[in-house]
């Protein structure tokens, strides 16, 4: 029987795959991944489906499973220096954060409650509240599906953006297979930027908390939105946010609301809030007449009520997207992986 991948996304959606696999060691990955290659078979890397939504039709091709590449080892722990690690693709995100947190390494606490797997973090530079996996990511190790062999990456040759990473750019090239971090060690967390989340913490932007304090707080702000993967809120039925937020051009920034919200770029360019954009283009919360809706808890994501398609999904993303860019001349962009599927 087929392998429904809908049953291996957290939105619950997609068809079958033609071939699953799970591979348990790198040497097994990489040689499914090499004989697709060759034999000319499409391929998809799955991690923990988060980020991605899949055609009602499935994928007709071999679909590989990275969950069985497991370990966490430290290089490299002292003081001076801090902790370096280096983790398997297939270890579980959001539990590594809490390892980190116990063991006293600094940089990604408040990225705590993200679905998915550790391979999947460089690939569109995950961030939240202030901070992105790259401010502690050292190296990424790959298989290179171009060149044929393992290599590794340093931060700079990941070309690290908002979102974005050459891994991300040249989506059927790179096959992550182990993510090593640079943590800096103490109690406090890194700087808190993120408005929200220092106003929970009861500080002012650009202080530190308790690390464990820190987590909890994000933990229970992205509850409020629906953004903890509970197999019991439908809220919690998707793709996470849907759009990424937009960096516009000064004049477009300038076209915009008084009030919209507005955070200035090193490259002279503006970053506003997708949410926001679309809240006051006229999609609120719960915005949807069928199995697929906006999030009662947040307009960022597109929800599976149960029994949604996939073409439900793109009807209501697209009605959203061309709303948004009627109202604001703004077009936003897609941040899930889509498979078999476009909204143009």
């Amino acid at each position: 029987m087929a392998e429904r991948l809908a049953d291996h996304t957290t939105l619950r959606i997609g068809g079958p795959a033609r071939t699953w696999l799970e591979p348990d060691t790198e040497a097994d990955l990489i040689d499914v991944v090499r004989t697709a290659d060759e034999t000319g078979q499409p391929l998809l890397v799955l991690g923990g489906g988060s980020n991605v939504v899949v055609a009602d039709a499935g994928f007709d091709g071999t679909v590989v499973h990275t969950g069985g590449l497991r370990g966490a080892r430290a290089d490299d722990v002292a003081a001076c220096s801090g902790a370096f690690m280096t983790v398997a693709a297939g270890e579980p995100w959001d539990a590594f954060v809490a390892t980190t947190i116990g063991a006293g390494q600094v940089g990604i606490e408040a990225l705590s409650g993200i679905p998915g797997l550790v391979g999947a973090t460089p690939i569109q530079n995950v961030g939240a509240y202030g901070q992105e996996v790259s401010q502690t990511i050292a190296r990424v190790r790959v298989y290179d599906r171009k060149e044929r062999r393992v290599v590794t990456r340093s931060a700079v040759e990941c070309h690290f953006g908002y979102r974005t990473s050459v891994f991300k750019a040249f989506p059927d090239r790179f096959v992550v297979l182990t993510v090593s971090f640079q943590f800096r060690l103490g109690t406090l967390s890194a700087p808190v930027r993120y408005a929200e989340l220092a106003r929970t913490l009861g500080i002012e932007p650009g202080e530190r908390a308790p690390m464990a304090e820190v987590r909890e707080a994000v933990l229970a702000l992205r509850r409020s939105k629906g953004m903890v993967v509970d197999p019991d809120d439908r809220d919690t039925w998707s793709a996470g946010s849907f759009f990424t937020n937009p960096v516009v051009d000064g004049a477009l920034a300038d076209g915009l609301p008084a009030e919209a919200p507005r955070y200035p770029q090193p490259d002279g360019r503006v970053k506003t809030s997708a949410a926001w954009l679309i809240e006051h283009a006229g999609f609120s919360r719960g915005f949807g007449s069928g199995l697929a809706r906006l999030s009662t808890k947040h307009t960022l994501a597109i929800t599976n009520r149960g029994g949604a398609t996939a073409a439900d999904v793109i009807a209501l993303a697209r009605e959203i997207r061309d709303g948004v860019e009627h109202a604001y001349g703004v077009r936003l962009v897609p941040e899930p992986v889509l498979v078999g599927l476009a909204l143009d």
